[in-house]
């Protein structure tokens, strides 16, 4: 399986102490060795980083560790292949353009018997993973119900997303991030959890490497900064593990909206 990390903010924030943790799980303290990836939101434009060498090896990700980019909005993924050669080409997240937007997506999880289900004709895979197919068919899905238009109120669109990925929880495992640059979803289907950082803000420590923060001394105390990730990436912090089925649309850091069914999710 792979991790996921995302993250959503109300004030362009770096990621750099959430990320430290991550890539330690790419080969040091996890077995995620088969490539990375990691994109930064900036308005309506992202920037993408990515790698097929493992997390903790990367010149690329020690580049991201020590560079603070800041952005309203993360997504990040490090890989344990099952499906699809090691390469650029199946490394997360993966993005598209639909209405004049940047896409990004990660999944973490796999699926079978899949292929029929999943055939799509205007957003093709340029990789082998089911993840990538899985989003091609999400965004195919949205313009078909939606049109060529965007609505308005774009919260609609993300409650069709969580019907969407419970049809592909279906065919297996199916943990989700997504995000058009402004919203950020994640789908649950059996190891996610979150947690929303606000004042008064204390001290952090990461669980897979000797790192400490304190963010009372980073932040304002009008910044609100959630964390979405597979595991809980500190030990002194409460993580709330979602529920499987379960979904949150986060937007410049909060939650506006959410579903999904009862069933706890694995931590």
């Amino acid at each position: 399986m792979c991790e996921l990390l995302a993250m959503s903010a109300n004030v362009p924030t770096d990621i750099v102490f959430s990320f430290t943790g991550l890539v330690e799980r790419g080969g040091v303290t996890g077995p995620h060795v088969d490539g990375w990836g990691i994109t930064f939101y900036e308005g309506k434009g992202s920037r993408t980083f990515k790698d097929a060498a493992p997390s903790s090896q990367s010149h690329i990700a020690q580049l991201i560790k020590s560079y603070p980019i800041k952005s309203e909005v993360v997504i990040s993924h490090i890989r344990q292949a099952n499906r699809g050669q090691v390469s650029l080409e199946n490394t997360h997240p993966f993005t598209r353009e639909l209405w004049g937007r940047y896409w990004s997506y990660a999944h973490n999880g796999q699926l079978s018997d899949y292929q029929t289900m999943l055939a799509t004709k205007r957003f093709q895979p340029v990789g082998e993973t089911d993840s990538e197919m899985a989003f091609c068919w999400i965004l195919e899905a949205i313009a078909n119900e939606f049109g060529a238009i965007p609505p308005v109120d774009m919260q609609p669109v993300f409650e069709y997303i969580a019907q969407l990925a419970q049809q592909i929880r279906d065919k297996g495992i199916f943990n989700l991030i997504i995000s058009d640059g402004d919203y950020l979803m994640c789908f649950c289907s059996n190891n996610l959890s979150y947690i929303t950082r606000r004042a008064p803000f204390g001290s952090a420590k990461l669980l897979d490497t000797d790192v400490v923060i304190d963010f009372d001394k980073e932040t304002t105390p009008n910044d609100v900064v959630s964390i979405i990730a597979t595991r809980p990436l500190t030990n002194n912090e409460n993580w709330h593990v979602m529920q499987s089925g379960e979904w949150k649309l986060f937007r410049l850091g909060e939650i506006i909206t959410e579903g999904g069914s009862t069933e706890l999710c694995a931590s």
